[in-house]
């Protein structure tokens, strides 16, 4: 850290952003940061919640993921972005193939292919979903739902919401990936702990293997699933975009105050989802679940309008739009080290887009950019003085 924190100081790096934070052990660049190398230093993304230090300035953010009210949880000052700060491109991705309204029909008994039957088909690759036996009248599946975060994203409140949904809901289903497969055991011992074994809801519960590329997990989601089920108080993150971009909507709490469990509710707001944003804890967490497994109409209205948003071309909505989000990213930067230039104490910045349509922004116009340049020329003039006194 202390040969790398040297070269970006030598090299007069003017903002240093740090992607992990204290995700994947933070061994990848914590002591870097600690080290000061960079005049301004922000948090973005992977570690989603403040970092307790003095050694970031900025952390990124939106109004709703961050409100004001709950500035004192946090050490850094907000960045805040329109339209959701998480960076997402599925819409730019060749990779990523656009969900489609309607399902292509499936073959009875036919194999699983990506892109081919309903959830309810699907059943999350189980052949016998409802663990029905031979003897009884042959039963389909009602609605599929699903959470493909990892285990320990969830706690025994989420899962009695689950357990409860399952209940109101005749003949639905809950798909979960086995990551870990070793989590497996305990959770069904948990479900059968909880429902005393009377309903065999574990007969419901199915489980998928991990799937290496990331770009057939997120088509699986199209496929197998009709509402995704969040985590609280750590929403999904990415899985939550893959599945939002799969026409897959999404059921959050909005009652925490950490930066990881308000995420789907920013998003759910920017895509004209709220009602799906339960804000008032677990009971109307599953009352929404429950309706759109029930309510035929409400949930195709809910897909359809969903849906809507990942197909918009000319422009893109502006949750897909990646170029619009590069320039507002771009603009946060440029406002965050403008203020530096200027010699500002560290404060809550927010970029705000004009309202011409054509995604420009305020602060980053050539002409002000221009302006802003002989500033930088004598903070660099300065740094190189100090660098040489040093």
């Amino acid at each position: 850290h202390i040969g790398l924190a040297r070269y970006i100081h030598q090299e007069e790096m003017q903002i240093l952003i740090e992607w992990d934070g204290y995700a994947r052990q933070g061994e990848r660049a914590a002591g870097l940061m600690a080290l000061r190398p960079a005049p301004i230093q922000i948090l973005h993304q992977e570690f989603l919640m403040t970092s307790g230090a003095q050694y970031f300035d900025y952390i990124v953010t939106d109004k709703v993921v961050s409100p004001l009210r709950l500035e004192g949880l946090y050490t850094e000052k907000f960045l805040y972005l329109p339209n959701h700060f998480f960076s997402k491109g599925h819409a730019v991705q060749k990779e990523v193939i656009p969900p489609q309204l309607e399902y292509l029909p499936k073959g009875k008994g036919a194999e699983f292919q990506i892109g081919v039957g309903t959830p309810q088909e699907n059943a999350c690759l189980s052949s016998n979903p409802l663990e029905t036996n031979d003897n009884d009248d042959e039963q389909e599946v009602s609605f599929v739902y699903c959470n493909f975060n990892k285990f320990l994203k969830n706690n025994p409140e989420t899962m009695r919401s689950w357990i409860r949904i399952l209940q109101e809901v005749p003949n639905s289903i809950l798909c979960l990936l086995e990551n870990p497969p070793e989590g497996v055991p305990n959770l069904r011992k948990f479900v059968t702990e909880v429902t005393d074994d009377m309903s065999n809801l574990n007969d419901r519960i199915h489980f998928l293997p991990w799937e290496k590329n990331p770009f057939d997990h997120q088509q699986r989601s199209y496929s197998l699933c009709n509402v995704m089920l969040d985590s609280h108080p750590y929403n999904g993150h990415t899985t939550a975009q893959d599945s939002l971009y799969a026409g897959v909507p999404i059921v959050t709490r909005s009652d925490g105050d950490d930066m990881s469990s308000r995420v789907s509710t920013s998003a759910n707001v920017v895509l004209g989802l709220d009602e799906l944003n339960a804000s008032s804890g677990s009971k109307e967490y599953e009352n929404i679940a429950i309706r759109l497994g029930t309510d035929e109409t409400w949930f195709s209205s809910i897909r359809a309008k969903l849906m809507e948003t990942c197909l918009q071309k000319d422009p893109m909505h502006p949750y897909w739009d990646v170029p619009r989000y590069v320039e507002n990213f771009q603009s946060g930067l440029t406002i965050v080290w403008d203020r530096f230039l200027d010699g500002k104490e560290m404060d809550h910045v927010e970029v705000v887009e004009d309202g011409d349509g054509e995604g420009k922004l305020r602060g980053t116009m050539e002409v002000e950019l221009v302006a802003k340049e002989e500033k930088r020329q004598e903070m660099k003039r300065k740094r190189k003085h100090m660098n040489d006194e040093l």
